[in-house]
């Protein structure tokens, strides 16, 4: 009778210790870099001020909640070369790069901090430029944290970097592909910029974070708790 008792209990408890685990996931809210790779988007495997893009290329930022990199959503909106560059013809000694800026959604904005429209732009820079150069030409103001990791892009976030967010706070799997009005600016130029890196975790952010238990969580635990508790005094009656 106690052995059966206790299977129930364990039975009982274990479905809770895994919600537990899935309330505590946390993930990250950053600007994740992308590299377009024929006609689909490819996760950076390098931060953007060290990749040196080629004249021609599309590069992509994305802001938004994400576990980690199988997790990032993608840049949304037109990523075609030929129609984000097509009011920046060449210059000699430069190359082109195009950008997608992607904003991300309301569920991934910060407490009190509305996304911008999505844009694209064609940036003109040296040769030898990086990819955070052909940002930095086309989208300031950038903010970067103490470690370079890219906080910020035209601004936005006004404040943050790479905080982690709690799973009950991260935007559901259907609100991160949300259509996006996505505006143009066929901007170009060069400027200098910061070493930055997109690894959040690593970062010296400010922001919080909520890694308390749920009150679901914790009436639930409470529950079985109860039910173990009248299940041994039974057991002791019965004896």
């Amino acid at each position: 009778m106690i052995r059966r008792t206790v299977v129930l209990f364990l039975a009982a408890l274990l479905p809770l210790l895994a919600g537990a685990g899935q309330a505590q996931a946390t993930g990250y809210r950053y600007w994740s870099f992308w590299e377009r790779d024929g006609g689909a988007w490819t996760y950076a495997t390098q931060g953007p001020s060290l990749a040196r893009p080629s004249d021609g290329d599309v590069q992509g930022f994305r802001f938004s909640v994400s576990e980690d990199s199988a997790d990032a959503a993608k840049p949304r909106g037109t990523a075609d070369f030929a129609a984000i560059c097509a009011g920046t013809p060449p210059r000699d000694g430069e190359k082109r790069v195009a950008l997608v800026i992607d904003f991300g959604t309301p569920a991934d904005a910060p407490a009190g901090e509305t996304p911008p429209a999505g844009r694209t732009a064609c940036a003109r820079v040296s040769p030898d430029a990086t990819t955070a150069d052909a940002l930095a030409a086309v989208a300031k103001p950038l903010r970067y944290d103490t470690s370079a990791l890219l906080c910020a892009i035209a601004g936005y976030p006004e404040k943050g970097c790479g905080e982690q967010v709690s799973g009950e706070n991260a935007p559901a799997p259907g609100e991160k592909d949300t259509p996006n009005p996505s505006g143009s600016s066929g901007s170009s130029g060069s400027s200098d910029s910061s070493d930055s890196s997109d690894s959040p975790g690593s970062s010296d952010s400010s922001g919080s974070s909520d890694g308390g238990p749920s009150l679901g969580l914790v009436a639930g635990i409470a529950v079985v708790v109860l039910l173990g508790a009248a299940a041994t005094w039974q057991v002791r009656r019965r004896g």
